[in-house]
């Protein structure tokens, strides 16, 4: 049985300091199949591996989970490349989401490919990104994000392990968001992938720490935070693209 949401703030607080993969087996054990694993493409990927295990080799071998990606039209080759080599790799399949043709199609027509470098990011997110989001969450009861905390002092900083989703919940829904990293940092999540040979993005060998849509997205130089490689040219309290803009509530 699911969770009783009255007690999401005590086992947040309870499960603080478990790691991750024990976080991301309560979040299958409690909802699935209703629970998917949202992958960017990314280092998040240590999540699939962690559920990966859990379910094939570890105690919750009977039980599934589904991964689910959003393709924005935007994203780099090296991206979409990976998507597959994971996909093949673990031997599971990815829903993928894409937005809606008609509003990309209005929208470039009405102010043309580039339009966020003049008017900002988040018409071209909600789009592409927060729509296609909306309709993979309209099947399920929980969600799983690679949030950390140290991934931006400026909107992550207080990030839970788990909380019920503030962007996407609603007065007559309550969708439960896990975010099992929230408490690891950049260096342990790379440890993780070394220590467990798991597969990652090519561009993160080029300077990319964070990486999102191909012209929204650069490297970062020694010294720079990496949220400074995504909409470099916004105010860093807007570095946000709507799927976790509750952080900044």
């Amino acid at each position: 049985m699911p969770i009783e949401l009255a007690s999401v703030a005590e086992l947040a607080e309870a499960y603080a300091a478990r790691h991750p993969q024990e976080i991301l087996a309560f979040a299958i054990q409690e909802y699935s199949p209703h629970l998917a694993v949202s992958f960017s493409g990314a280092e998040d990927v240590v999540l699939i591996d962690m559920a990966v295990k859990l379910c094939r080799e570890g105690p919750l071998a009977r039980e599934s989970f589904r991964v689910f990606s959003l393709d924005t039209g935007r994203l780099h080759a090296e991206t979409y490349r990976f998507l597959d080599k994971v996909r093949e790799h673990y031997e599971i399949p990815i829903e993928v989401f894409f937005p809606q043709p008609e509003a990309v199609e209005k929208l470039v027509r009405e102010k043309g490919l580039f339009s966020f470098y003049r008017d900002g990011h988040q018409e071209c997110c909600g789009i592409r990104k927060v729509e296609p989001l909306k309709r993979a969450l309209r099947t399920l009861d929980a969600w799983v994000t690679g949030q950390r905390r140290d991934q931006s002092p400026w909107t992550r900083a207080e990030v839970p392990v788990i909380q019920t989703d503030p962007t996407f919940s609603s007065s007559d829904r309550e969708l439960i968001k896990f975010n099992p990293l929230a408490n690891w940092t950049s260096q342990q999540v790379w440890e993780y992938i070394r220590e467990n040979d798991v597969p990652y993005n090519p561009l993160h060998e080029r300077g990319y720490v964070s990486i999102g849509c191909e012209p929204c997205t650069r490297p970062v130089v020694p010294g720079q935070h990496e949220r400074e490689g995504r909409w470099w040219w916004e105010d860093v309290n807007k570095k946000e693209c709507g799927l976790h803009s509750g952080n900044g509530k």
